[in-house]
């Protein structure tokens, strides 16, 4: 795990694949800061990026409210099979099926199901393709699953219909943008295998 940035009320980190985000990574924060940890967002065990803690309760308190409102705005970036379209808004229906931990696409509103919607492009277009996402909403596997119903599992996730070998999807939180202090602040880096494809 590695603190890219870090103040009296907010740590910024890049999680590492595997780790929890809910309750390994706090205790690893606290192992170099010292304090209090405050969850307030999470990252799938096996997808790693940059992610926010607050250090204390009213920070904590601050950075709900503003995921809930919609001012924290997280992108990410995937390796797809298949070549999405240059760019598109996707919008779905989403059912958990918790007895599983699967999410499903659905045809209409009921209980148990959300919206879900998120924009993309596709910055580097091949039999595997590289995307840039922005979330408008948040949702479990929302990323995976929705493309993945469109025929464009993420390479590694064999949840959603990768073949790939390796069983950790190719996902990454790439930056997050919120308000924090009367300015706009902003968290970013990139993982190896979406660098690799820059140069």
């Amino acid at each position: 795990m590695k603190i890219i940035y870090s103040d009296n009320d907010i740590v910024a980190i890049i999680k590492p694949v595997g780790a929890d985000s809910q309750n390994q990574i706090p205790e690893m924060i606290k192992e170099q800061l010292g304090g209090e940890i405050f969850t307030v967002h999470r990252l799938d065990k096996n997808v790693g990026g940059v992610m926010v803690y607050a250090r204390n309760k009213n920070t904590a308190a601050y950075l709900s409210k503003i995921i809930q409102n919609g001012e924290m705005v997280k992108e990410y970036v995937a390796l797809v099979h298949g070549t999405p379209q240059g760019s598109a808004v996707l919008q779905d229906f989403l059912f958990k099926d918790s007895s599983k931990n699967k999410v499903f696409v659905v045809k209409r509103e009921r209980k148990g199901v959300k919206k879900a919607s998120l924009e993309y492009e596709t910055l580097i277009a091949g039999e595997k393709s590289l995307v840039h996402i922005k979330l408008h909403t948040g949702r479990t596997h929302q990323i995976r699953v929705q493309f993945a119903s469109r025929g464009f599992p993420l390479v590694g996730d064999k949840k959603y219909g990768s073949k790939e070998k390796s069983n950790i999807p190719m996902l990454f939180s790439c930056k997050i943008t919120f308000p924090y202090k009367n300015e706009i602040k902003a968290f970013e880096a990139l993982p190896d295998w979406a660098e690799k494809r820059d140069e």
